[in-house]
């Protein structure tokens, strides 16, 4: 086939625009077709068309998740984090329409973890001259600048993990260059410390909420507790509401 020969996305069957095609190991997927894969999914090039296939099965089915998805809980940031405590389960958008966004439901037992990086970058400051040129101040002066990041690992079939900057824009702090200390502190300074409370807010329930489900897996898979009735002297499981199988008495 030429350069130029007429391709087909192999998923919707429909012809490819000069420049549309994405492509994968053993096949052609158009641009709509690709924009329907999960924004953290960066595998497109070494998968197969089954795979991708099954990928949009599994992407039209989580839309569908969408629809009994009860926010309960929102951690605010660029994108937030929202949460379906009832469900156990989480997504991370910008977006306040969910099914037309389509983000991808995490449960919180698939949390392996969560990473918060700030990161710190520096404009000099010039003066004006006799002459009104820029020049440098001796010794240097800067404009300090910080930005959140944060980093959730997850374990998924499709993607191991979720990166997004959590402040919109950078958060300025200046040094008064007053004295003889000509770092910021920007543990002084509001704005920063509104982001990084946030931040390890963000980092601290994703970890209990990691911990609270695998505890629960780990309750269920040991199945009903036997213990001795004090009611009727029965060995009995315990019900699910705490009570004797036998006489219905309250074990706890």
């Amino acid at each position: 086939m030429g350069l130029f020969d007429k391709k087909y996305c192999d998923v919707c069957g429909e012809k490819i625009g000069l420049l549309g095609n994405r492509k994968l190991e053993d096949a052609n997927l158009c641009k709509k077709c690709a924009a329907k894969l999960s924004p953290y999914f960066n595998e497109r090039r070494h998968s197969t068309l089954n795979e991708i296939k099954a990928q949009l099965a599994y992407r039209e089915a989580n839309q569908e998740a969408l629809n009994d998805f009860h926010v309960t809980r929102v951690l605010d940031g660029s994108k937030k984090i929202m949460i379906d405590e009832d469900q156990g389960k989480f997504v991370v958008t910008s977006s306040r329409n969910l099914v037309e966004d389509n983000p991808d439901i995490i449960s919180f037992s698939q949390v392996t973890g969560c990473d918060i990086d700030v990161r710190e970058s520096k404009s000099e400051i010039e003066r004006k001259d006799s002459e009104g040129k820029s020049v440098s101040y001796n010794p240097l002066r800067y404009h300090y600048y910080y930005t959140f990041y944060v980093k959730i690992h997850i374990n998924g079939e499709y993607f191991d993990e979720i990166s997004y900057q959590l402040n919109p824009s950078r958060i300025e702090v200046t040094p008064s260059y007053l004295g003889s200390d000509r770092m910021p502190n920007p543990d002084l300074d509001v704005e920063y410390m509104k982001w990084s409370e946030t931040a390890q807010e963000i980092k601290e329930t994703l970890e209990q909420v990691r911990l609270d489900a695998r505890a629960a897996a780990a309750k269920a898979k040991e199945g009903p507790r036997t213990v001795k009735c004090p009611y009727c002297q029965a060995v009995t499981k315990m019900t699910a509401d705490g009570r004797c199988e036998y006489c219905g008495g309250p074990l706890e």
